[in-house]
């Protein structure tokens, strides 16, 4: 392996010295920014694997916000809270429906999720 890398650098310093590398395609540009740039590197392969699978990064966002939205609604104790809580979750329960129907994924009926609750109230009456 020690052979390999030591005829590597001597390739490299060859091409370096010959000029080889003189006015390449973006020379003196900046590199394009990461998309990756703030996610922690223990997390970047799943974020890519997501990525490769059709997911994005907002449709990412969407979904964290839908799960904490469900959680203050499961933790609110008024009821007039809960209910505008919930018609924030199927805003964006529509947001999320929507942008994963734009990429052909298809997606369960989760827009009427939480109308279970209120079925269950009604029953439990």
């Amino acid at each position: 392996m020690d052979r390999f890398t030591d005829l590597t650098e001597e390739r490299i310093r060859k091409a370096y010295e010959n000029g080889e590398f003189d006015n390449l395609p973006g020379m003196g540009k900046p590199l394009p920014p990461d998309s990756l740039e703030g996610i922690p590197k223990e997390l970047r392969m799943a974020y890519k694997m997501l990525k490769n699978a059709g997911f994005s990064p907002e449709e990412m966002d969407v979904k964290k916000e839908i799960m904490s939205i469900e959680d203050l609604i499961r933790k609110s104790e008024d009821e007039l809270e809960a209910q505008g809580l919930k018609k924030e979750l199927n805003a964006k329960l529509l947001q999320y429906n929507s942008l994963l129907s734009k990429k052909g994924i298809k997606t369960n009926s989760s827009v009427f999720k939480n109308y279970q609750d209120k079925i269950d109230r009604k029953l439990l009456e």
